[in-house]
């Protein structure tokens, strides 16, 4: 896997409507987009999922660029690999900075499975060949507008609606919800906006019969959690709290959940996210499934590959490109059909990239050589 150069670019990109969390709201997706060019001619891509502004995780996209350009592709540049798993222990010595290590992982990864003419879902060890996915729906400005956001999503096929809630846009609209759709698959994602001292209230959620309830407590937590999940019947899922492999072991021998939710550059790569999974499906089948960062084509295509791992048993977060983008940077567009994607044949991530719409949408870029 020898390198012929990398590409760092800035890319922004305006979405439909805004997406509100208990956290923020976002109006446009700002990213890195890394193309990593092979000596034999074939690019690998990838984005780093890290916002400009630190709500989600410490990181950013100016951190990211920074740890990127000063440390990881001198790294990569300078110690040839044979294949894209290496990378976890070459960047090993550079703590932290998930989301530009498996920014760089990511592509490296495509390019793999491209010069070995074989999807990526396949070179990750993937079977299926269909993924089901659900929908994530940000704070509206009234429950009519949520209702109507969640019918249009039904009609859509989507296999699981996510409902961010904090407090006091959390009961009431859980309830009017499932009155509305008694049998939908229903999930609440806090964001990490409850405190146990809210438990009492926390365990009024169990009515609502929903599928798990996603990060309530501080994005750091798994002491908590262990607490919470104890006094609760609704299965806990935790986002932010694994950020390695060991989180996840830590969190399952606690007890501080039932479900985890996978994101690639939350963990730090494929790699670490098929040793994720792996832990789970030892334990009993935990069940896991991929979360969403508003990705663009590239990122998205990434998580349709890692989804077709076989203990990825819930809908993820992979929605279709129309939701959020008007034109995404990919050929063809991520698709749904009655909340199904097909997986690619091609080989690599399986959705080309689109040079001409990338350009477009960049703000700046640099090229990286030895």
């Amino acid at each position: 896997m020898e390198i012929q150069h990398i590409i760092l670019r800035h890319v922004k990109m305006e979405l439909l409507e805004p997406f509100t969390t208990s956290i923020f709201t976002e109006t446009h997706k700002e990213f890195i987009l890394v193309e990593i060019l092979g000596k034999n001619g074939l690019s690998g891509w990838a984005e780093s999922v890290a916002s400009p502004e630190p709500y989600y995780k410490e990181e950013t996209l100016k951190t990211n660029w920074h740890i990127m350009e000063d440390y990881l592709i001198p790294l990569l540049l300078q110690h040839p690999v044979s294949h894209p798993s290496e990378l976890q222990k070459l960047f090993e010595p550079i703590r932290g900075n998930s989301m530009a290590k498996a920014a760089l992982e990511g592509a490296m990864w495509d390019l793999y499975a491209r010069s070995n003419n074989e999807p990526l879902w396949k070179a990750l060890g993937g079977t299926k060949e269909t993924i089901d996915v659900g929908v994530s729906l940000g704070i509206k400005d009234s429950e009519y507008e949520l209702l109507k956001a969640v019918e249009k999503n039904c009609e859509e096929g989507y296999k699981r609606i996510k409902l961010k809630v904090k407090p006091g846009w959390d009961l009431d609209i859980l309830k009017a919800v499932r009155t509305r759709f008694p049998d939908i698959s229903l999930m609440a994602d806090a964001n990490s906006a409850y405190t146990l001292g809210d438990i009492d209230h926390l365990k009024a959620f169990d009515e609502f019969n929903l599928t798990m309830i996603e990060q309530p407590l501080a994005y750091d937590d798994i002491i908590d959690h262990a607490k919470l999940q104890r006094e609760l019947q609704t299965p806990l899922c935790l986002d932010e709290s694994i950020y390695t492999l060991d989180d996840a072991r830590h969190a399952i021998e606690l007890g501080s959940c039932k479900i985890i939710n996978i994101k690639i550059g939350r963990v730090g790569g494929l790699y670490e996210s098929k040793q994720i999974h792996d832990l789970c499906k030892e334990h009993g089948g935990i069940p896991v499934w991929c979360g969403g960062m508003l990705e663009a084509g590239v990122g998205r295509a990434h998580n349709v590959a890692i989804t077709t791992l076989d203990n990825f048993t819930l809908p993820g977060d992979t929605s279709a490109s129309s939701r959020y983008f008007s034109s995404d940077i990919t050929d063809p567009a991520i698709t749904v059909e009655n909340g199904v994607i097909t997986v690619p044949t091609t080989p690599g991530i399986g959705f080309e990239p689109n040079r001409k719409r990338i350009e477009e949408r960049t703000h700046y870029s640099k090229l990286y050589k030895l």
